[in-house]
């Protein structure tokens, strides 16, 4: 029996729903990213230097923002996230240089704070290109990249990302009154050392593991996947745990807010965008194995407990 028009309007106002529904969504992303990163960078700049009447750290949060859209742009049209890592890795050592070339005063913290940002972000940036050239892309772009609300709610995401994960630093940087080198910031770089340390050693162990054709399918077994199933998050949490202590010496008032840095990471990290993700891929390609039961039932997510066991879930 055809169809009435009514149920015709109303099959295609429900088919129509899911889409405007996800456009809403993505406005709403961008509005709540681009208002917690504003009042971020309002709070940082307090005490801190000015140009043109603009706090220093407004200027550089708002080129993250400017980049993240240009880039927007060719990903659309294209049809690609390959990029979409590294870009966020050359945004953090472009903004990181700008407060540089912006403050007013540069002394050892400044220069410290700038260059730990930016060898995190080069070194993870050319991992993540390599990889992405090798793979192709992001499977959990699939779905996004056909909507450009959605798409752009992502890029802009990736900016909120990099506001919150280096506002300390650069609140530090373009602040003009900072006390001397003192402990806490090198308590603060020795924290760094050992997450830069640990991430770097569980790719590498990553990467050489995938690159050996008798792992094909199988998940690591050796090194610090041991010890943990995700330590290469567990590295990026400590060293931005690092940066922030490093910063913590320059920063005062609403400007200690930008501190949120390692908090954030770590929730993001392990119920947003890392070990959930992660988990789930893993378990749906290896749930039910005895071994890969065994190891999840007696290895951390996160924090080692020893050596134990053999094998750790793809990250």
């Amino acid at each position: 029996m055809p169809k009435s028009r009514d149920e015709k309007q109303s099959g295609q106002a429900e088919a129509a729903s899911p889409s405007a529904r996800g456009r809403a969504r993505a406005v709403a992303i961008i509005a709540v990213s681009l208002s917690i990163a504003a009042l971020l960078a309002l709070a940082g700049s307090q005490g801190s230097a000015r140009l043109g009447g603009v706090p220093l750290l407004v200027l550089v949060v708002a080129a993250v923002f400017v980049v993240q859209w240009a880039a927007f742009v060719p990903s659309w049209l294209f049809q690609s996230d390959r990029f979409f890592d590294a870009t966020g890795s050359a945004t953090y050592i472009c903004a990181s240089a700008l407060a540089l070339a912006v403050a007013p005063r540069l002394d050892a913290t400044a220069l410290l704070l700038g260059a730990v940002v930016m060898i995190w972000a080069l070194r993870l940036g050319s991992f993540l290109l390599a990889r992405a050239v090798r793979t192709g892309g992001d499977g959990r772009f699939e779905a996004i990249l056909p909507s450009w609300p959605r798409l752009l709610g992502v890029w802009t995401l990736q900016g909120l990302w990099i506001t919150v994960t280096a506002g300390a630093a650069w609140a530090a940087i373009t602040t003009p009154d900072r006390p001397a080198t003192g402990p806490v910031l090198v308590i603060g770089l020795a924290l760094w050392l050992l997450g830069f340390g640990i991430e770097v050693v569980a790719d590498a162990q990553k990467h050489r593991f995938r690159a050996d054709p008798a792992n094909a399918g199988e998940f690591i077994t050796t090194g610090l996947w041991s010890l943990s199933r995700h330590p290469n998050y567990l590295g990026e949490i400590i060293l931005w745990i690092g940066v922030a202590l490093m910063a913590l010496p320059a920063l005062q008032g609403w400007q200690l807010a930008t501190l949120v840095s390692p908090v954030f990471v770590t929730l993001g990290l392990l119920r947003v965008s890392g070990v959930p993700l992660v988990e789930a891929r893993a378990d749906a390609r290896w749930g039910g194995r005895g071994d890969y039961e065994e190891y999840k039932a007696r290895t951390p997510v996160l924090i080692p407990r020893g050596a134990r066991g053999r094998h750790g879930a793809e990250s």
